[in-house]
């Protein structure tokens, strides 16, 4: 293929599929089983935060109070412009407006939703992953907070249940509809 051709103009664009739910639904897990099956690109937005900071996400949390921290994960999640890829993003990313009308206009946004009870065991598992949460807030005061605004933004609802990442990955494709398959 000759550089002339890669450097056209696609004519047709394909959508991104975003994957939202709370830190340890699984979704960077998720986004490269369904970038493996699709052969599209992925994309981690808390790896993204942590080269733009050069350290790593739980740094960048703990450097900024909540407010900040959203703000300079929205900022990230605005400058995305791609086509065919599977993002993953941070569980926070709902709490910017801006930020999620931007992933609305790329594409699908699927929700992973993971039960709390396994999200603390993941979290205990790996506790540095990188929370943005309020001075005194618990895990289960998070996941109160933002499952109304995860359902909010949703295209597609994947309850995860008892899923591996392959057959949540399946599941999500068969639900969207993607002209041209992938």
């Amino acid at each position: 293929m000759s550089t002339q051709t890669l450097m056209a103009a696609p004519q047709r664009l394909l959508p991104c599929i975003t994957l939202i739910g709370m830190a340890a639904a699984g979704k960077s897990t998720v986004s490269r089983e369904m970038a493996r099956l699709t052969g599209w690109a992925c994309m981690d937005t808390d790896h993204l935060l942590e080269a733009a900071y050069a350290v790593p996400l739980q740094r960048v949390a703990d450097a900024f109070d909540k407010a900040a921290f959203i703000e300079a994960e929205a900022q990230m999640i605005c400058s995305i412009r791609a086509h065919r890829v599977v993002i993953a993003t941070g569980g926070s990313v709902v709490y910017s407006e801006p930020a999620m009308r931007h992933l609305v206009s790329l594409g699908h946004i699927v929700y992973l939703d993971v039960p709390l009870s396994v999200i603390e065991r993941r979290i205990a598992a790996k506790p540095n992953r990188g929370l943005a949460m309020s001075p005194g807030q618990t895990l289960a005061d998070l996941y109160a907070e933002r499952a109304p605004l995860y359902r909010r933004w949703t295209s597609v609802h994947c309850d995860v249940g008892r899923k591996n990442p392959e057959q949540c990955a399946r599941w999500i494709l068969k639900r969207i509809k993607l002209d041209q398959g992938y």
